[in-house]
């Protein structure tokens, strides 16, 4: 058994420490200010510095402590028990996932809840189910996609330049969406076929940025860099929400008073059965001969195809259904907003969604939920802390990640893995108590 060596964590707290110095001396200990007069004069913040360092030294002597007692403990381990993520992730699916649907289906309806509320929900919604298609190229199918979020612009475009041009309505559009955004999902698969690992991340980063830049320069047709406006939006079922209340509106068609919170909580319902149905495509593939295909290449790609498995098939399957999802989300978020540009389709954007299935846990359904809800209700809640708002969501991720290293609800063993164990487990069970 290997042991906390005082010497190495000491050295790594040390370097850890000047790497901080470094880094935030000039980040956060000089700053640009402006005099009452107007001029132009730099503030210095050691003390912040000097604060940022020792956490960042008593962080990593803590990470030296708790990987040394894991480390201990997992020595120490009965290696022939079932392991605690499969355990967890099965108690969270089965317990925790039907908590959380109940307080979305009645978020609404909770005393108290106002037009904040609903709009942090529907983003929350929307990164879940973002989350939940990304899982399918990367949890799933082990496919590493750095530009998920180009699927996501053309879904959002599609739909704008559809309803622009031909005056289609959102629920013509919404299929649409996802079927255009499929097809790029397909020609991104076919360059990538033979990539695996940090290649196949270039290719997809660089595809990401192709579709941004295609966006920001076809200004004839895309509008550029000023983006498109005036997107038409949804109605329950050819009842527009219009504050008139006439007899061919929402409000007048049910005899209520017109309010705007109407709209929100029709785009809340909207994008929840949205991601419902996502969540309902990706078990419910999961479990058929596509899905355990994925999981298999997933985990060796050369024994996949030795299996006879066709892996150009499986590889397509999952950039083509995963974009689909995008392409729906994009349609949403276009029709929601009114107005889309290219800058709301970044990398950064791609990362979030990639940190959110890492963070929740490959392949775990509940764990992306669970994720989306911490990273972007969660960092809500620091919103007043200004710029450092950035350094706390940073530092809980590497927090998560050393914890966690596998993700919240992590768990890597495919679906068949799981049923058999279950299986075998209830003949124990029946056998002992006969």
């Amino acid at each position: 058994m290997k042991g906390l060596d005082p010497q190495a964590a000491l050295k790594d707290m040390l370097l850890a420490g000047l790497v901080a110095l470094g880094l935030f001396a000039p980040l956060v200990g000089l700053r640009t200010d402006v005099s009452p007069t107007g001029a132009l004069f730099i503030r210095t913040r050691w003390t912040d510095v000097a604060i940022i360092v020792g956490l960042v030294m008593a962080g990593r002597l803590a990470m030296h402590i708790f990987l040394a007692r894991r480390e201990a403990r997992a020595a120490m381990a009965d290696l022939s028990k079932p392991g605690r993520f499969a355990t967890q992730a099965a108690f969270l699916a089965r317990i925790l996932g039907p908590v959380l649907l109940g307080v979305a289906l009645l978020l609404p309806a909770i005393p108290g809840i106002g037009r904040y509320e609903l709009d942090l929900g529907i983003l929350v919604l929307t990164y879940i189910m973002l989350g939940w298609g990304l899982n399918i190229v990367v949890g799933l199918a082990g496919l590493l996609d750095l530009g998920y979020v180009a699927f996501y612009a053309v879904g959002a475009y599609s739909y704008a330049l559809l309803a622009q041009y031909f005056g289609f309505s959102f629920w013509l559009c919404l299929p649409l969406a996802g079927i255009l955004a499929a097809f790029w999902g397909i020609l991104l698969g076919f360059p990538v076929l033979r990539l695996r690992g940090d290649y196949l991340a270039i290719v997809t980063l660089a595809f990401g940025e192709i579709i941004r830049i295609v966006l920001l320069n076809w200004v004839s047709l895309t509008g550029g860099s000023n983006g498109i406006s005036g997107i038409p939006r949804p109605s329950f079922f050819g009842l527009p929400f219009s504050m008139e209340g006439g007899p061919g509106t929402f409000a007048g068609f049910f005899g209520i008073e017109p309010s705007p919170v109407h709209r929100v909580i029709f785009l809340y319902y909207l994008i929840l059965a949205l991601a419902m149905l996502t969540n309902w495509v990706s078990i419910r593939i999961r479990k058929q001969p596509l899905g355990r295909a994925w999981e298999a290449m997933r985990e060796d790609e050369i024994a996949c195809r030795s299996l006879g498995i066709n892996i150009r098939n499986t590889k397509l399957s999952a950039f083509m259904i995963g974009a689909m999802f995008g392409g729906f989300a994009g349609a949403f978020f276009a029709t929601r907003q009114g107005f889309i540009s290219p800058e709301s389709f970044t990398f950064i954007e791609s990362a979030i969604i990639l940190a959110i299935v890492v963070l929740g846990g490959l392949g775990s359904q509940i764990g992306v939920a669970i994720a989306a809800i911490v990273m972007i209700g969660g960092f809500e809640l620091f919103r007043d802390l200004e710029e450092w708002r950035m350094l706390v969501f940073g530092a809980a991720m590497v927090l998560i990640m050393v914890w966690r290293p596998r993700g919240l609800v992590g768990s890597r063993q495919p679906t068949v893995v799981l049923r058999e164990r279950r299986r075998i487990g209830s003949e124990h069970v029946a056998e002992g108590r006969g």
